[in-house]
């Protein structure tokens, strides 16, 4: 494996047993196998400006629309950080305490170098329910597909700890 693009691998390992005296070989269809980015990226810092020279060359963006019944703005941010292995990149002192929205620049990388970028822009309703989007931008459209799929997933967890 060089790349997290797509999420599955494909391929058959075709083989034989030592030692049997069968004519007809084994084979293991390995499209079924598959790979949770979340496995393969870890938290990562970079600067502002890198931040955002990154954002402005990756072509490849899934935005993500927010829904989750968990109310409390910081829990959100937190719950997609952790579920997510990304690192917040905004300082906890420009998030805006008791500020009613929070606006937020995440970033991770892949075992294989691949850097992602996610943005999360979210704000408290009147009926106490968050609204917003997280936009996930990528060098390569499977690794922003699969995560923003992966995040549509996690966001929705009640319990604001929950893996999906």
């Amino acid at each position: 494996m060089t790349s997290t693009e797509t999420g599955v691998i494909f391929g058959n390992i075709v083989y034989d047993v030592a030692g049997s005296h069968s004519v007809d070989s084994n084979c293991i269809v390995l499209n079924d196998i598959q790979i949770d980015i979340i496995d393969y990226i870890s938290p990562a810092t970079c600067t502002d400006a890198e931040f955002r020279a990154m954002w402005e060359e990756f072509l490849w963006e899934k935005p993500v629309l927010v829904k989750t019944s968990i109310t409390d703005l910081n829990q959100f941010l937190e719950h997609i950080v952790k579920s997510t292995n990304m690192r917040c990149l905004t300082p906890v002192e420009a998030l805006g305490e008791g500020c009613g929205f929070i606006a937020a620049n995440l970033f991770a990388k892949s075992v294989f170098g691949e850097s992602a970028l996610a943005n999360l822009g979210i704000e408290k309703q009147a009926d106490g329910k968050i609204t917003g989007h997280i936009r996930i931008r990528s060098r390569s459209q499977g690794t922003a597909l699969s995560l923003g799929d992966k995040i549509a997933i996690i966001q929705r967890c009640s319990d604001g700890v929950g893996k999906a």
